[in-house]
């Protein structure tokens, strides 16, 4: 079964890996530091729980039914490179990093919020309307993608 939030096993060993980051934990791609991408993985989940807003749309490669399908079900890790919307980029829209430990345990906070979560799911901005199972799927891939990003 595909990992997701919605399984505490799943969630746990996200907890665990996003517990290892450091605020020197290089990046072996991107130029994001591991305090922006936390950040950014906490501005994300912000969005699904309606807490954040975004205005950008951006259009997939492939219609959106079969890009969606694709992301959250395809069994290959996600690309490095893919868009993000400016209200989620650091440097630009995204929440700027603080004090790491915080910032750290916000995205810890802002993760379990997002798995307890199961109504009220603001349109994705790539793949548009999607259930609860989808978003939890997708936090998993999105936290993993990043984490991975830093060896985690």
């Amino acid at each position: 079964m595909p990992s997701t939030i919605a399984n505490p096993a799943d969630l746990q060993k996200l907890r665990s890996r996003i517990a290892s980051l450091t605020p020197d934990t290089p990046p072996q791609w991107g130029d994001m530091t591991a305090a922006q991408a936390v950040c950014h993985m906490t501005d994300s989940l912000l969005y699904g729980l309606n807490r954040r807003t975004i205005h950008t749309r951006i259009k997939p490669p492939l219609p959106v039914g079969v890009y969606k399908w694709l992301a959250l079900n395809f069994p290959t890790k996600w690309p490095k490179g893919v868009p993000t919307t400016p209200e989620m980029k650091q440097g630009v829209g995204g929440t700027p990093p603080a004090e790491f430990q915080c910032d750290r345990e916000a995205l810890l906070q802002a993760l379990d919020a997002f798995a307890a979560n199961r109504e009220d799911w603001p349109p994705h901005p790539i793949f548009a309307g999607m259930t609860t199972g989808e978003w939890h799927r997708w936090a998993w891939l999105h936290t993993d993608h990043h984490l991975r990003q830093f060896g985690r």
